[in-house]
């Protein structure tokens, strides 16, 4: 491997989901301020808003899109950006 390119700071970390608030213990090189212990060991605390564990993706609970009337929706929306 080359040497002097890779990130100083790659630590185990751990990505906590603020919505559902699960966490994964991981290795990363994200900034982070806050620290959280679980088990008695302190890692840094990546804080996010979506992850695998709230996304519609991977949760399977996908908005459903009325696919009649689409094109309608979007002229009725942008008629006002015509002249």
């Amino acid at each position: 491997m080359k040497e002097n390119i890779h990130p100083k700071n790659y630590r185990t970390v751990v990505m906590k989901d603020m919505g559902t608030g699960d966490y994964v213990i991981t290795k990363s090189c994200a900034e982070t301020k806050d620290t959280i212990t679980i088990d008695g060991v302190e890692y840094p605390l990546v804080k996010m808003e979506i992850s695998s564990f709230s996304h519609p993706y991977f949760t399977g609970k996908m908005k459903i899109v009325d696919t009649t009337g689409r094109v309608d929706k979007f002229r009725n929306k942008y008629a006002k950006f015509q002249k």
